[in-house]
């Protein structure tokens, strides 16, 4: 029997209260920066046992303005900005050559919980992109290794074979660089903190860069 679509979206139910808690926010007790607040939700998160909650959204736009987005990771934050990481010459990196400014998008349901970032990206230094990358995990650098990220690919059979080398070298030498591999960096212009509420009175509170500090508000849902 073909699936009802429509059917089945209208069956969904959103904040489920048996996997869903919706804490209480009172934006009056807000600290002063983004960061800090970002930091405890995200830690609030982990601990609710939200799954991949370092995982978001990253949206880009290529030279005609043409919007796009994926699932990538996080990478770290810090007053240098928010932190991911790809090849140069992939999607992303190439929207990012023409277009440096990103938005990324966290959603955290079991907290019904987001946070938007916007802002200008750009690249750090190459020694900090190998650095980051020789951090991570054997499959992460045998991933970057693998290098072909966004081409067209001819086979599975081409993948399987490319990523079996890649996995290899990785083992054996697990410092080897990756030229194209670029930590980037976000360092926002605006950051978004929505609360979801059952009675949908969500709260949305925003911090604004004001010269060197931050504005905050509060935005209607």
């Amino acid at each position: 029997m073909a699936t009802d679509l429509h059917e089945l979206l209208r069956s969904l139910r959103v904040w489920d209260p048996e996997v869903t808690s919706l804490p209480s926010f009172d934006p009056a007790t807000a600290p002063a920066t983004p960061l800090e607040l970002f930091t405890t939700w995200f830690a609030e998160a982990v601990a609710a046992g939200q799954t991949e909650p370092h995982t978001m959204s990253l949206a880009t736009a290529d030279a005609e303005g043409r919007p796009d987005v994926r699932t990538v990771m996080l990478h770290g934050t810090d007053e240098d900005g928010w932190a991911f990481a790809s090849h140069s010459h992939s999607r992303k990196g190439g929207h990012l050559s023409v277009r440096p400014y990103a938005a990324l998008g966290f959603y955290w349901p079991v907290l019904g919980r987001q946070v938007r970032v916007k802002g200008p990206v750009t690249a750090a230094p190459s020694a900090e992109g190998q650095a980051d990358l020789h951090a991570r995990s054997t499959g992460a650098l045998a991933a970057a290794l693998t290098g072909r990220q966004s081409e067209v690919l001819r086979s599975l059979g081409e993948l399987a074979r490319v990523s079996e080398e890649a996995w290899e070298r990785a083992q054996h030498e697990p410092e080897v660089p990756v030229p194209s591999w670029t930590l980037y960096r976000l360092l926002p212009d605006e950051v978004e903190f929505f609360q979801g509420d059952e009675r949908r009175r969500h709260i949305r509170f925003n911090y604004r860069r004001a010269g060197q500090g931050w504005a905050q508000e509060l935005l209607w849902p």
